[in-house]
């Protein structure tokens, strides 16, 4: 197993460690609920050393990139990024990743789990094209800043964030340590891509301006919270694009790409049968418990939680699959024993 360039180090200050997504890093710090507490009311740090960095380069990268996935990179503008799916030729989700436009090069971001398998299938697909695709992970990490406090937290660091939208990036110079500042999709923190070496001196760095070291459990209760679907988990390759909800993955104006036309014949003959949603849980329910409806199998839930609510009570969230017709907010189905509500993301708890 992969480790994070940040683990050892981690783990010295307290972390036990895990694996997540492929790679072994800090899965807490002593307190995980307390820690999803920093995420959502003030400012938590966390190790991405979990995220694989890809490259892809040559002259026909933008075009033959453009022909494999599922989002527009032709369009891209320069430092700027998309959400995308890499599907197979039956329309079914091979893996999902970010792609960035960096000029010279476009930079792929994905799971550690997912890298190696997304690299085969685009190497797949090169035949004549001037494309190479390389795996940069060990040359590039980065550190993840989230929370209603994060730009403040940069901003103490001496790094500004102003102006920077979704999926966007900047260069920046921090005490002569280059930097690429990225906006994260969901609008509400960073991403620091680094040099390895210099991981530690910029996770200290952030600790002392406020950031609450956070771990992969916290990160999971607010992927959950926030309904955040991940791949293998909750985007599995028997799914469907249209299935899954994520909309911003999928562009109708850039031509062909491989998938294509599966994702289109959906398009234009109507709505897939099931939706991809979120549950509040009256009861136990672990993942892979079926959801009923008359005694029929109507769903699944793929991801579950216990979260703290404000008044000091924990509260079961759940996210999954339902058949569309009975995906209102509102609707309540079985799981097992428990009493499953339909409910619409994210999360106000």
């Amino acid at each position: 197993m992969t480790r994070t360039t940040l683990s050892e180090h981690l783990a010295a200050r307290g972390a036990r460690l895990g694996e997540y997504a492929g790679a072994e890093t800090a899965s807490s710090f002593g307190d995980p609920q307390a820690e999803f507490a920093a995420l959502r009311s003030t400012s938590g740090v966390f190790d991405l050393g979990w995220r694989a960095k890809l490259a892809a380069t040559g002259e026909d990268r933008v075009r033959w990139m453009n022909g494999m996935v599922t989002g527009n990179v032709r369009d891209l503008a320069a430092n700027r990024g998309a959400y995308s799916f890499l599907l197979n030729p039956q329309g079914h989700i091979l893996g999902d990743l970010y792609i960035y436009n960096r000029g010279e090069a476009l930079l792929l971001d994905t799971d550690v789990s997912q890298a190696a398998r997304l690299r085969a299938v685009f190497e797949k697909y090169i035949i004549m094209d001037d494309v190479e695709v390389t795996d940069i992970s060990e040359k590039l990490t980065a550190i993840g800043l989230r929370g209603p406090q994060a730009a403040a937290v940069l901003e103490k660091c001496g790094v500004s964030a102003g102006g920077l939208q979704p999926l966007e990036l900047r260069d920046v110079a921090w005490h002569d340590v280059g930097l690429s500042l990225v906006r994260s999709a969901g609008n509400d923190g960073f991403e620091i891509w680094l040099a390895p070496l210099n991981a530690p001196r910029v996770w200290e760095a952030l600790v002392m301006a406020g950031a609450a070291p956070v771990g992969t459990e916290a990160l999971e209760l607010w992927r959950i919270a926030a309904g955040v679907p991940r791949y293998r988990q909750d985007i599995r390759e028997r799914d469907l694009p249209q299935e899954t909800e994520q909309h911003q993955a999928l562009d109708f104006t850039k031509g062909c790409y491989v998938g294509q036309e599966i994702v289109e014949r959906i398009r234009s003959r109507g709505q897939v049968h099931r939706k991809f949603t979120s549950f509040l849980i009256a009861g136990s329910a672990v993942v892979g418990t079926k959801i009923q409806a008359e005694g029929k199998d109507v769903g699944e839930l793929t991801s579950v939680a216990s979260l703290p609510q404000s008044n000091g009570t924990q509260a079961t969230i759940a996210l999954g699959y339902v058949r569309r017709e009975l995906a209102l907010p509102g609707t309540k189905l079985k799981a097992g024993d428990a009493t499953v509500t339909v409910t619409q993301l994210p999360f106000a708890l």
